[in-house]
């Protein structure tokens, strides 16, 4: 089938501009200010809205009451289809810290998952969140479940490796080195993740592969006084450096708008990923201080997002991708830009060729956003998922 998408503010990660879009067998075949239909082909009237690249998340845990450390095929496929409906088109289910075991039937779980026809949405491969992180920074994870990277112990890993896209890693762990040059190896981007590093730490990390960081700001260390000198941490180590591009969650809760500021500042639309970092219920009903279990943690719904019990601090996020264009739109960056942090950069950054913008040869994923970015038009894999034009 030929889809003719007409009458449209497309918005790409380098141009926004008035015109039109032909799609074919999946694919994008023609970007053009004007385009004449083919005949028989399906004449799409975006009525002036904006045409964007659907969303690619490289971080969430789980949607629609499934969690990705479920590790079933139907919860890895329920999570995804959860996110398709906000605008996430292509997604990396995301396993947070447990045992090694457990993470790695996960692991074969999304694997099985991303080679079935039943999932509309496409799930590009694995992230691990752990187990090689740090106690003092472990946030919501199981603290029972991190342990160091001791050579043999992740072997799992690199059997896995063809269809792991991330690994989140803290770099100050003995070992940790020997771990990220066998993943970046094996082409694998390895982030700095829920670490206590120094700047020392997080330079010799580049060194070893380090591309990312996980969440920025949050589970991160920053700077502190030894002696009465300031030793910068993972936060401000990696907002000066180039090498490294930086997730933030820009829920409207994780972050306030000048924390994203800067780090939009600072970095560029080219090195921040938006992520959602969302737990199960993500795109599910739960009630306002309802205490509920993800991955073996509680957490307490307030807010608009998820707590420890204590309230000490966040435990994920209920977010979903359209939210966070709400977000930094809000905190005062530019359209396009919101939609490149959604689409084109999180898609260079686990090495997706065809994904992340509207341009000829890329796959036909595209939203067509209402006022407030939620997408009422979706088409995934060149598949319409949703037409409420």
């Amino acid at each position: 089938m030929i889809y003719c998408f007409q009458n449209a503010m497309v918005v790409s990660p380098f141009s926004q501009y008035s015109g039109c879009v032909l799609v074919d067998e999946g694919k994008i075949i023609e970007v053009a200010p004007s385009i004449q239909a083919p005949e028989g082909a399906m004449v799409i009237d975006a009525g002036g809205r904006i045409l964007c690249p659907g969303f690619v998340d490289l971080h969430v845990h789980g949607g629609g009451g499934s969690q990705a450390l479920e590790g079933t095929e139907d919860a890895i496929i329920t999570m995804a289809n959860a996110h398709l409906v906000y605008g996430t088109t292509t997604l990396l289910p995301t396993i947070e810290c447990a045992p090694a075991g457990q993470m790695n039937k996960a692991a074969l779980g999304v694997k099985q998952a991303m080679r079935s026809a039943r999932s509309k949405a496409t799930i590009a491969g694995i992230h691990l969140e752990g187990p090689y992180l740090s106690p003092r920074q472990a946030g919501a994870q199981q603290p029972g479940a991190i342990m160091s990277p001791s050579e043999g112990s992740w072997q799992w890993m690199l059997e896995l490796a063809e269809d792991i896209r991330m690994v989140g890693i803290a770099p100050e762990l003995e070992g940790a080195f020997a771990l990220s040059d066998a993943l970046t190896a094996r082409g694998v981007a390895v982030s700095i993740a829920h670490s206590d590093a120094s700047e020392e730490h997080v330079r010799q990390a580049v060194v070893h592969g380090f591309c990312d960081v996980t969440h920025l700001y949050s589970a991160c260390s920053t700077f502190k006084r030894v002696k009465g000198f300031r030793i910068p941490g993972v936060v401000e180590t990696a907002l000066v450096m180039d090498e490294l591009s930086t997730q933030i969650i820009a829920d409207g809760c994780h972050l306030p708008h000048t924390m994203i500021q800067l780090a939009y500042r600072l970095k560029g639309a080219d090195r921040v990923e938006l992520i959602t970092d969302a737990q199960r219920f993500a795109g599910w009903k739960v009630k306002e201080g309802e205490v509920v279990y993800a991955g073996g943690t509680a957490m307490i719904y307030k807010d608009g997002v998820m707590k420890l019990p204590d309230e000490s601090a966040f435990a994920g996020s209920v977010a979903t991708t359209d939210r966070l264009l709400r977000t930094v739109v809000d905190a005062g960056i530019p359209l396009k830009d919101g939609v490149r942090m959604l689409t084109d950069t999180p898609a260079h950054r686990i090495g997706l060729k065809n994904k992340g913008r509207i341009q000829a040869g890329f796959d036909a994923d595209l939203l067509i956003l209402d006022d407030n970015f939620f997408p009422v038009f979706i088409m995934a894999k060149g598949n319409i998922v949703r037409d409420g034009l």
